[in-house]
């Protein structure tokens, strides 16, 4: 039997964001005194064993701030400021915004329907959940270096809105040929990324949206559905 999920679990998540951020910025602090030779000039090698703290201590403080994120989706106190937009700039924006993969270069390969795909939402907070997922999938692409973003409007659907399949061309394939109610759960635990799926599958489902996996349990794909405008 499950156990019941604690009402204050929300809470727990803010205060312990709020207990870890103090130390975590007093020390990222002093580590940024140090390379400013505040204490005096540093060697090559004591510099890089900073540089490379100071990047762990940047890692940890966004790592808060999606925990942070999470208990005021958990919490439903998220605040969104729902407009008017277009899917396929907000689509174009987050593919912009990914960082460049340190191993190698996948390409994105955005196939978005002409004119707009009118959409209602959060702009920043949409194109965060799409950039997450898109981020996650190019990185777990073994076998090819091109990932599709395809849109396309919902099929059979009560309800009007857009399809956007994520993954490599045969698992798109796959996807577009599966009924929407074969799909799986997505799976938003994966190590390597943070909470960031965690909150893009949140965020998804206050627009009214959902995320799920193919039908055969491949990882590196996802159907994801957003309402139309």
């Amino acid at each position: 039997m499950t156990a019941p999920i604690d009402p204050h679990w929300p809470r727990i998540l803010s205060l312990s964001v709020h207990e870890f951020r103090t130390p975590v910025t007093v020390v990222a602090g002093y580590i940024h005194m140090l390379l400013k030779d505040r204490a005096g000039a540093l060697n090559d090698q004591q510099r890089r064993l900073l540089e490379e703290a100071e990047k762990s201590c940047n890692r940890l403080t966004a790592l808060l701030a999606e925990v942070s994120e999470l208990s005021s989706l958990e919490a439903g106190t998220a605040t969104f400021h729902r407009q008017a937009t277009d899917l396929n700039a907000l689509l174009r924006s987050a593919v912009e915004q990914l960082p460049p993969l340190a191993d190698r270069e996948v390409r994105i390969d955005l196939q978005l329907p002409d004119g707009e795909a009118r959409i209602t939402g959060d702009p920043a907070k949409l194109a965060q959940a799409l950039g997450a997922v898109i981020a996650a999938l190019r990185r777990e692409l073994v076998t090819s270096d091109r990932l599709v973003v395809r849109v396309r409007r919902a099929a059979g659907s009560r309800r009007a809105g857009y399809e956007i399949f994520v993954g490599d061309a045969p698992s798109i394939v796959t996807l577009e040929s599966e009924p929407p109610d074969s799909a799986t759960t997505f799976d938003e635990w994966r190590g390597g990324v943070g909470l960031s799926l965690i909150n893009a599958r949140r965020i998804l489902t206050a627009h009214g949206g959902s995320i799920a996996g193919p039908a055969e349990g491949g990882k590196a794909s996802a159907r994801i559905v957003l309402p139309s405008a």
